[in-house]
């Protein structure tokens, strides 16, 4: 009697131990790149950049907040709720990378560097409907999150991931070049743009993507232009040589803020330590546009219908 009242006791214990190894599996598991369904928005950790602190919070209160800091105030439900399906994908396909555990031990962050923008301040009634309207739907492809990519303005027409982002691996199937008539509605100040590139900033720039410095520079040259006419290959020529680089990755190390985007005019100014330049549209120009989706808003597009046009290859799942 006693070893059948020891042997239940260690199956016990041992059953015990695989349900918490199961347990510890499913919650490290939780977010996975092929699309889970959930009965109800899963809550997330997130680190707040402005505190320092972090909050646990639902998905969908989350998501709120990003459309507000990712979108202009006053803009169309439509592009919202257009917003809130990509910002939906985007956090999905993240957390199932591991979010920014590595960094900060949460799921998300609130740096827009390390995952998306986020303003809970300034969150309206409009936006809150937005993400109740679009509740639990994202982007999906083959039963796979797609990598929800956005910019402000792809300059009327968006790239691929290889041009706009120099993205390392094979172009995802499901990213298109669409037209965006976003110019119609964009303040010109903002759709076109032209800035000045300094000797001083490009040498650092290219100390940052381990280039050799080049002196004062003179000249820089378009090598390559791509099928959607950003500038994929830059060529500069100083007085100490000559580099070549990817326009993408010089775009991102010289200030993404100073050359808005890589759709730059042939309209080169060579002038000795600087070089102006001019060009048009604001960020990567890959997947959804945010000032093309309110474009597409005013012209009373659901949506569904908006965010299709940006990713016509791919599925809108509701996953919960």
């Amino acid at each position: 009697m006693k070893k059948i009242v020891k042997r239940i006791l260690v199956l016990a214990i041992l059953g015990t131990i695989i349900v918490n190894a199961g347990c510890r599996e499913r919650e490290s598991n939780m977010f996975r790149s092929m699309v889970t369904r959930y009965r109800t928005p899963p809550k997330i950790t997130v680190f707040i950049k402005q505190t320092g602190k972090t909050e646990r919070m639902d998905i969908e209160e989350y998501l709120a907040g990003v459309v507000a800091g990712e979108m202009k105030p006053n803009w169309p439900l439509e592009a919202y709720a257009a917003q809130a399906i990509i910002a939906r994908t985007f956090t999905m396909e993240f957390l199932s990378r591991g979010g920014t555990r590595k960094l900060h031990g949460t799921d998300i962050s609130t740096d827009e560097t390390e995952a998306q923008a986020y303003n809970a301040a300034n969150i309206t009634p409009v936006i809150r409907r937005a993400i109740r309207m679009t509740r639990g739907e994202v982007l999906t492809y083959k039963n796979r999150y797609v990598k929800a990519w956005y910019s402000a303005s792809c300059g009327g027409l968006t790239t691929y991931a290889k041009e706009g982002l120099g993205y390392r691996g094979p172009e995802p199937p499901y990213i298109s070049s669409v037209k965006s008539p976003e110019e119609e509605y964009m303040p010109a100040e903002e759709f076109y743009w032209n800035t000045t590139l300094t000797s001083k900033e490009i040498n650092a720039a290219l100390r940052k993507m381990n280039k050799p410095e080049i002196g004062e520079v003179k000249k820089m040259k378009i090598v390559e232009r791509s099928r959607t006419h950003r500038a994929v290959t830059l060529k500069f020529i100083g007085d100490k040589g000559s580099v070549t680089v990817g326009g993408a990755d010089f775009r991102v190390n010289y200030g993404p803020q100073k050359i808005r985007s890589i759709w730059i005019s042939n309209e080169i100014d060579n002038r000795p330590g600087a070089i102006g330049i001019k060009g048009r549209g604001f960020g990567h120009g890959v997947g959804l546009s945010q000032w093309g989706a309110y474009a597409l808003a005013k012209q009373n597009w659901s949506p569904r219908r908006i965010v299709k046009h940006f990713y016509p290859k791919a599925k809108i799942t509701k996953i919960w």
